[in-house]
């Protein structure tokens, strides 16, 4: 068995066990509100890391690339939704994907997108199952909540022979900070959007049997999901210092790390790592993450913070650790690094080294690509 000493860094660490405890946690709540959940995998883009958050092992799942729709299709998953906005000219993959047996459903929010959408399926006799995306907090994409243009997009899909599923929102907002109170307010604006969205086509006539919602901080201090159907969330399969600012969780949930050796010592003590951005990413954790945790936090082979450590500095392959007290740590010594945002930082590598117990056991490759 390989020794974390033995492994070449920088390499991305995945605990199970952590990664097994923040699935469950979350799946006890949304399960307790009601609701079931869709997770979202473009945070793992693994297929065995994402049998252990799905419900069944065919799905329900979330997908933000078709790149991953394709890769978990092949590994058996039935029931995907890719939750960003279909670009006319990915039609063709996705009714491949559908042909092949999944239920890929797909997301848009516009005009020109249903139009798109129906010409390419009338001209190849096509069905294709939509969700409706409606923007909750301004935050991104997405058709207000009240605005009748839900229904008049509903209607022209549905008398055009497509599926219309239901409608989907995600509270983006909830990254930029604020306290587990705010982020409950969020989260029932999250749901309320939601809901409100569903009844207004219900009440025109449209049936609307899925009603999505989800962010990992929403999800977690939701206090109800009265009349939400699915709650998509996938940060939360591997927590990262935004979740810990954000109070969503401990240093000690945080599951993935990057594995780095220290490459020299400067004057003032600080660290020259092997890490560098192509390894950290230079994602700074929004509004004010950067002075609390520069860009990842640095532990010892257990996983544990070094107190007051953290990486100030990065070019492309040197990373600059530096802390009040830094540890006189010899070159050629292993620390592991707790990621900003997880997602960013599991895209710098192919592959994670899957530890239990503390211990590598093996490697579970992540599918790339658009």
């Amino acid at each position: 068995m390989q020794a974390l000493a033995d492994i070449p860094t920088p390499a991305l660490l995945l605990d199970e066990e952590r990664c097994r405890r923040n699935i469950a946690r979350l799946n006890e709540h949304v399960h307790a509100l009601g609701a079931v959940m869709r997770p979202h995998l473009k945070t793992c883009k693994n297929l065995e890391v994402a049998r252990w958050c799905m419900e069944h092992p065919q799905g329900p799942a979330t997908v933000s690339t078709l790149a991953e729709a394709e890769y978990f299709a092949a590994g058996g998953v039935r029931d995907i939704c890719y939750a960003v906005g279909i670009a006319p000219d990915k039609l063709p993959r996705a009714a491949a994907i559908r042909a092949d047996g999944t239920d890929l459903i797909l997301t848009l929010d516009s005009m020109e997108a249903a139009r798109a959408l129906l010409a390419f399926a009338r001209s190849h006799s096509l069905t294709f199952a939509v969700m409706l995306e409606t923007d909750c907090d301004g935050h991104r994409a997405g058709v207000a909540p009240d605005d009748p243009l839900l229904v008049i997009l509903a209607r022209m899909l549905r008398d055009g022979g497509q599926d219309v599923r239901g409608v989907l929102t995600h509270a983006g907002s909830a990254y930029d900070g604020g306290s587990p109170g705010d982020l409950a307010n969020l989260a029932e604006k999250e749901r309320a959007a939601a809901v409100a969205a569903a009844a207004m086509l219900r009440d025109a006539g449209i049936p609307c049997p899925v009603v999505s919602v989800g962010s990992t901080p929403t999800a977690r201090f939701c206090r109800s999901l009265k009349g939400v159907t699915e709650v998509r969330a996938g940060t939360h399969v591997f927590h990262d210092l935004v979740m810990r600012r954000l109070g969503v969780c401990e240093p000690d949930d945080i599951a993935l790390s990057v594995l780095a050796t220290v490459i020299g010592r400067r004057a003032d003590g600080g660290l020259l790592l092997d890490a560098g951005w192509t390894a950290l990413s230079r994602d700074q954790g929004g509004p004010g993450g950067f002075a609390e945790h520069g860009y990842g936090l640095v532990c010892n082979l257990d996983g544990h913070p070094y107190p007051g450590l953290y990486v100030r500095d990065l070019n492309q392959e040197h990373g600059l650790a530096c802390g009040p007290y830094p540890p006189p740590l010899p070159v050629g010594s292993r620390v592991r690094i707790l990621p900003v945002h997880a997602c960013a930082t599991a895209a710098c590598f192919d592959d994670y080294q899957l530890l239990r117990g503390g211990r590598p056991v093996g490697t579970l490759s992540r599918c790339r690509g658009w």
